[in-house]
């Protein structure tokens, strides 16, 4: 598994929290679809828009305890990769984390970006 390209997801997410850090590792052009999105969402703009809603709907909420990506693949092709990983979300109060499946499409100019992401909540 090309290690560098893993790096950049887990590096990503032990930034999480810190909005600078974090979109360092993604192109400003990025696709982003989320679960609990309504859309497409294009740029940092848009993603900006889903992270201030859900900050405001988790407001008195059950605190985030960790974060944990675990990439399953990673599949290079010159400048572009594709990894495919879980996020083990652990939420104060619950008993077993939530997990996430990703899908994120990188491309390297300067350094690897995620132009692309894919998160789904696995259900039960």
């Amino acid at each position: 598994m090309p290690s560098d390209v893993a790096n950049v997801i887990v590096s990503l997410y032990a930034s999480l929290g810190d909005r600078p850090a974090f979109d360092a590792h993604l192109d400003p052009g990025v696709t982003i679809w989320e679960s609990d999105a309504p859309r497409l969402m294009r740029g940092l703009t848009a993603l900006d828009e889903l992270r201030d809603a859900r900050a405001a709907g988790r407001s008195g909420g059950p605190a985030v305890l960790s974060v944990v990506p675990e990439v399953m693949s990673v599949d290079v092709w010159d400048d572009t990769a594709l990894t495919c990983s879980l996020l083990w979300v652990t939420l104060e109060g619950e008993e077993a984390p939530t997990v996430h499946r990703m899908t994120d499409v990188l491309r390297r100019t300067d350094r690897w970006r995620i132009v692309h992401h894919h998160a789904e909540l696995e259900r039960a």
